[in-house]
């Protein structure tokens, strides 16, 4: 009976093994491939503005053309992330001057006082490259960053001031904003700062309170009034509607509270990020191939636009995820994350070398109701694509 039940387990076992080991197989060839295209796409982007020292790519136009942005666009970081990311994996010393380039070119904006985003802008540049290279005159930048950060912060309300300049709002707070909080955690550690570590877990929580539905999916928009320090109301700009669910809002927020854990180790944080993948990965609006839809609530799916962006921050917030939780639950995120790359790496989505104006992903929606950036690459999908692919990678290897 002993020797039996050695057998079933051993048997058991062995067969987890060669499923695991089958599953590496494959994502390896994936995650070659990807990686290769990427390297391909982003130095070809790099030398199209290498003479234009004040611009930096946003998307391409149906025609090709490259639509190009200063520095004060909130993507403006992205490109050269991309870039410090490819570097870092494949040691490429031209990747590394096509990165210094670009990030250099959003240095000013270390002192912007007018954004929220400038964890996006400044984290995922001069972060990635402080954390790659050491260089202290990177790290000098991200603590002015988020100083810089900080003074959106009222202390009444608890939570970063989002947008200025929409009238219909009068305190904005995005589902967006989890992200740039990865910037004063990180200057928190730099420095031994507290007020970093105190603005990022105020928001974290007063988020968690009011932008959060009974089912975990998120609102777009809240809009706090700073008289009586309450929500005035809940609104959407990018999603379908206040009450639904906009795809890469989910996905900010799934990110965001992974990775506020991350840096605090607050469980509150980790339950949370668990109840947003449990909404997404449960959405009966989710296709097989796992790449959501603009908006989980969109009327006229499956006849609307797919969102490369979403599934590639998804997947890259599920693969860590599923490494601060049981193995049951890390079976089925990292199972929805092989899908979500195995379908991105596919030419469907993936941008054939020398094509897509050099972005690596197709098929991104932007802002739908301004019908502005629908159905085009776009910076950030790239981003947490190639962030994907090198978490994963490094998983299995």
């Amino acid at each position: 009976m002993i020797k039996r039940t050695f057998f079933i387990s051993a048997l058991t076992c062995l067969m987890f093994m060669s499923c695991t080991s089958k599953d590496d197989s494959d994502m390896n060839a994936v995650i070659e491939k990807g990686l290769n295209r990427s390297v391909e796409q982003a130095k070809f982007l790099a030398t199209s503005l290498l003479e234009e020292p004040d611009k930096l790519p946003r998307y391409v136009l149906p025609d090709g053309t490259l639509v190009t942005s200063d520095s004060h666009w909130w993507c403006s970081g992205f490109f050269s992330g991309v870039l410090w990311q490819l570097y870092e994996d494949t040691g490429d010393a031209l990747l590394k001057e096509y990165a210094e380039n670009y990030t250099k070119r959003i240095e000013k904006e270390q002192y912007s006082l007018d954004t929220h985003d400038l964890g996006f802008m400044m984290y995922c540049s001069y972060g990635q490259a402080f954390r790659i290279t050491g260089d202290e005159q990177y790290k000098k930048v991200l603590i002015q960053s988020a100083k810089s950060l900080a003074s959106r912060f009222n202390p009444n309300l608890g939570v970063i001031k989002s947008w200025d300049e929409k009238p219909k709002w009068k305190f904005p707070v995005i589902i967006d904003n989890m992200m740039n909080l990865e910037l004063l955690e990180e200057v928190y550690k730099m420095t031994g700062d507290t007020l970093y570590d105190k603005i990022s877990n105020s928001h974290a929580k007063v988020t968690m309170v009011n932008h959060f539905r009974p089912d975990y999916s998120s609102y777009h928009v809240v809009d706090y009034d700073t008289v009586n320090n309450k929500v005035a109301k809940v609104d959407t700009h990018q999603g379908y509607s206040s009450s639904s669910a906009w795809a890469r809002g989910q996905a900010w927020g799934l990110y965001g509270y992974t990775m506020m854990y991350r840096e605090t180790k607050n469980k509150t944080y980790l339950e949370q990020a668990e109840k947003i993948a449990k909404f997404i990965l449960n959405h009966p609006n989710l296709p097989e191939d796992k790449v959501p839809y603009w908006d989980f609530n969109a009327p006229n799916i499956p006849n609307t636009y797919r969102d490369a962006s979403s599934a590639a921050i998804m997947a890259s917030a599920l693969i860590e995820l599923s490494q601060y939780v049981d193995k049951s639950l890390a079976k089925e995120y990292l199972s929805v994350a092989r899908k979500q790359l195995q379908t991105l790496t596919s030419d469907e989505y993936l941008a054939a070398p020398g094509s897509n104006g050099g972005f690596i992903l197709k098929h991104s929606v932007g802002n739908l109701n301004e019908n502005r950036e629908v159905d085009v690459p776009l910076t950030y999908a790239d981003y947490y694509y190639v962030e994907a692919l090198l978490r994963y990678k490094h998983l299995i290897h």
